[in-house]
């Protein structure tokens, strides 16, 4: 009888934290588990009590992993309607507030022991090994798949001498994203470009939305009104969360739009300053604070604006159409994913969007049809990950991407790519074993190995203990 893969999945983000890369892999996590093929791990970060209070909700904090533990299952179990049968392990971890990211603390990859360590799939890879320090990913697991989440460029290019960090920073990421992934999976052509990369949009929606959607459906096919309230956007209240191109969409063109109301919903740093704004415009803006799209408030909405240009595929854009609605949307990368939706309807300019969104509110949202609502789907997204990570009928402990050339196949250059990246990789650990090169590219000092506290809060060997016995760098 062949044994269970053992796939972990590591990302930069947990709940309560509602952000993309708490939520995804935590379903990615829970749908590969289902059919009961592979043991599956999610590693998640673990922030003290100090770093909880910059990032998490107020009043939600955890005196221990098993709590936040406890505390994520139970959001899952209100959300799917089976039961979960995987693993969650807790990495160390600090949160950096000029990035608003979580770094991770240490060589991450020992949570992980060395007899499961199959398959990796790190979400937001060039996050999670920027400044990592320790045992080679491609050493220790057989097949590690790097899942890029994010367009970390564009939103460099928005800051003081944006060109030339993105710059500086296309070449970090190509870098340890080389020496640390056998594969890369982008979400759309939104992300950075990878040499050998496939774009595949590898995610799906909350399944509450799907059952919303069913719920407009009936509505549809009973002649009933679905729809009672016009245009409505939802995003993290900060300017490049398509905020600033909303803005000036309305702005350039409030004569033609006349007739439009839109409500925003959502919370932030920027929030004062977009109310601001957006409340001297000429036209019906209101604002609310943010809650979750699932909330019965967005049920009667018909038209979900969403002009952002920042985000690598969407998930709003996602659940608005799961739940039935028309999205108006730019003709971007990001959005590619959605066109094939006929509730998407897309724009090249602000004219364009003037066109689409006025229309919108005139029209009626087709019915989904049962091919477009498993699209949608994590069932759908699970299939396109293991197709696409080539995961598809490995047995456990099968394969391995041994880096060892062929005598069949053109040993010398092999062997000479192989050393090249051997070289490149021990550049990175000698680079990020100090803490002056560490800070001076980013990172948040001390994060080289875990404090007393977390050490302690995790079970782990304390700091100077870790040093004592820190292994060498291995190929």
């Amino acid at each position: 009888m062949d044994k269970r893969q053992h796939i972990a999945i590591f990302t930069t983000a947990s709940l309560p934290w509602m952000t993309g890369t708490a939520v995804n892999p935590l379903f990615r996590a829970v749908y590969l588990a289902k059919d009961g093929k592979r043991d599956v791990t999610l590693v998640i970060p673990w922030l003290s009590l100090k770093h909880q209070k910059l990032v998490y909700p107020i009043d939600v904090t955890f005196s221990s992993p098993s709590e936040q533990e406890a505390y994520v299952r139970q959001w899952l179990e209100q959300r799917i309607s089976f039961s979960a049968d995987f693993s969650i392990r807790f990495y160390p971890g600090k949160f950096a507030v000029d990035k608003r990211s979580i770094l991770p603390v240490g060589d991450i990859s020992e949570v992980i022991p060395d007899e499961e360590a199959e398959v990796a799939v790190l979400e937001e890879p060039e996050h999670l090994t920027w400044f990592h320090h320790g045992k080679r990913w491609k050493t220790k697991f057989s097949l590690v798949i790097g899942v890029v989440h994010t367009n970390y460029l564009a939103y460099v290019k928005r800051e003081s001498n944006g060109r030339v960090k993105a710059l500086i920073l296309r070449y970090l990421n190509t870098w340890v994203v080389d020496i640390y992934c056998h594969k890369v999976i982008r979400l759309s052509a939104a992300t950075q470009e990878y040499p050998n990369s496939i774009i595949c949009n590898v995610h799906g929606v909350n399944p509450k939305f799907l059952e919303i959607g069913k719920k407009t459906i009936e509505l549809q096919q009973s002649s009933k009104r679905a729809f009672s309230k016009g245009a409505y956007y939802i995003g993290k209240m900060v300017w490049n969360k398509g905020y600033k191109e909303l803005l000036d969409l309305l702005r350039k063109h409030q004569k033609e739009l006349s007739g439009l109301e839109i409500d925003l919903y959502g919370s932030g740093e920027d929030s004062n300053e977009v109310q601001e704004a957006f409340q001297k415009l000429d036209l019906v803006v209101r604002l609310y604070p943010g809650r979750d799209h699932a909330d019965p408030v967005f049920h009667d909405y018909k038209v979900f604006l969403n002009p952002s240009t920042t985000d690598v595929v969407c998930t709003t854009t996602a659940e608005a159409l799961a739940m039935g609605k028309l999205v108006v949307c730019a003709n971007h990368p990001s959005n590619d994913f959605f066109k094939q939706f006929p509730n998407c309807w897309t724009y090249d300019d602000s004219k364009g969007f003037v066109e689409a969104t006025n229309n919108a509110l005139k029209e009626e949202p087709s019915e989904l049809t049962e091919a477009h609502r498993h699209e949608l789907s994590w069932e759908a997204a699970t299939e396109r990950f293991l197709r696409v990570g080539d995961l598809h009928g490995v047995a456990a402990n099968s394969r391995k991407l041994s880096r060892r050339p062929s005598k069949l196949l053109g040993s010398t250059s092999l062997n000479l790519q192989r050393n090249m990246e051997d070289a490149s990789a021990y550049v990175h650990y000698l680079a990020s074993g100090f803490e002056a090169s560490r800070t001076a590219f980013g990172a948040i000092p001390g994060t080289l190995q875990p404090d007393e506290q977390l050490s302690k809060e995790l079970g782990l060997q304390t700091a100077e203990t870790q040093k004592r016995s820190s292994h060498r760098f291995s190929f």
